[in-house]
């Protein structure tokens, strides 16, 4: 059963620090040098790249969601049940899906917009309604992202707590 739970801590460790590295520490960097390096450019390369680089990852969120569960689910069946078991697997539920959402609806009316834009999104003029609609759409992805973050945090809290 401990092996169990150190499983569960490195599946959803993982998770969590991928979505904190890519949120903290990639996204900024890979903007700031792109844009450093290709002034009229770089940042539109740079939403392209860290968009990649973003999908890739959640292939692997979705993975390590899938595991979670039926590591979650391995533990109920060979006992003891983890505390709040319904709770821990609706929070990788929702994780999941914020993770679905991101990327089967907002990343690609983002990718239809960057198309249709010649240059940046911030080239274009505070009126024109593709950069607000891109403003709330980013909003969004964002808001998403920090509550799948806050869901890892909560679950790696769980499962450190958690004795069983």
């Amino acid at each position: 059963m401990a092996l169990l739970r150190v499983a569960s801590l490195v599946v959803v460790s993982m998770w969590t620090g991928g979505l904190a590295a890519l949120g903290f520490v990639a996204a900024p960097e890979i903007f700031s040098t792109l844009e450093a390096a290709e002034p009229t450019n770089g940042r539109v390369l740079a939403g392209q790249v860290f968009g990649a680089v973003f999908a890739r990852f959640q292939h692997w969120a979705w993975i390590l969601g899938a595991v979670l569960i039926g590591l979650f689910i391995a533990r109920a069946l060979l006992g003891p049940r983890p505390r709040k078991l319904g709770l821990r697997l609706l929070v990788v539920a929702v994780m999941i899906s914020l993770g679905a959402a991101t990327t089967f609806a907002i990343t690609p009316r983002i990718e239809a917009i960057r198309t249709e834009t010649k240059g940046s999104i911030a080239s274009l003029p505070d009126s024109d309604s593709r950069k607000a609609e891109f403003g709330r759409l980013h909003a969004l992805s964002s808001i998403f992202m920090l509550f799948t973050l806050a869901g890892g945090v909560g679950l790696l809290w769980a499962e450190s707590h958690d004795t069983h």
